[in-house]
């Protein structure tokens, strides 16, 4: 398994997008995470008075020195997996996500209104809302977040699972936002990508370090058979 690719395409990548959009050169930037199972790019706008949101993100597969793109199927009711073969097809894709996002209708924002459930069943998000009511699920509501930290990979399992964390501040509040995805390879290689979020106040962090501290020693290492 080879990153020659990823990284070459990661080199060019920026030059690329900023040459063809003069709206990406404006606010557009990208952040690469080149530790994870599968590597990833993630793209981003942000500005003097823009707060960064990520409108796109690409994958790349080592073990078949692939990029890709998820793409969810309504029919199907699941996430499928783009596949990008060449940086002219990268750009492109990229480019549409782009403008997507700049008009309103964001690829990626539709997979994260939506809660993944029972291995590839979606629910709506009023659904969702009746099951918060009950306690079950909790949803983060359309807030603004500075993200303080980029995800940092807490577990990982090769080619099974991968669990990162990301912390961030709610700028209305002063809350703190601790961001969970959960992202799971199936038998046939696709992707599946949880995300849940958990909001406290400064008062509640103290005390739930505190617990966690004091309990350490009662954890166990996870022991990964398929489920998180």
């Amino acid at each position: 398994m080879s990153l020659e690719w990823f990284d070459r395409v990661s080199g060019e990548l920026q030059d690329s997008l900023e040459s063809i959009c003069d709206k990406y050169d404006q606010n557009g930037g990208m952040s690469i995470e080149r530790g994870a199972k599968h590597p990833r790019i993630e793209f981003y706008t942000e500005g003097e008075d823009i707060d960064r949101e990520y409108f796109c993100t690409l994958f790349f597969d080592p073990h078949n020195e692939e990029f890709y793109m998820e793409a969810f199927e309504p029919d199907l009711g699941q996430i499928s997996k783009v596949v990008l073969t060449d940086i002219e097809d990268i750009v492109d894709a990229v480019h549409e996500r782009f403008h997507d996002y700049v008009n309103g209708d964001s690829v990626e924002e539709d997979l994260i209104d939506e809660e993944y459930v029972d291995e590839g069943l979606y629910m709506e998000e009023e659904e969702l809302r009746d099951l918060d009511d009950r306690g079950e699920i909790q949803l983060l509501e359309e807030i603004d977040v500075d993200w303080e930290t980029p995800e940092v990979t807490a577990f990982y399992q090769e080619n099974d699972v991968e669990v990162t964390y990301q912390f961030g501040i709610v700028q209305e509040t002063g809350d703190g936002v601790l961001k969970r995805v959960n992202r799971i390879w199936t038998d046939d290689d696709d992707m599946i990508r949880d995300e849940t979020n958990f909001i406290f106040s400064k008062e509640e962090a103290s005390t739930i370090i505190a617990m966690i501290a004091s309990h350490m020693d009662s954890l166990t290492e996870m022991d990964y058979q398929g489920e998180v």
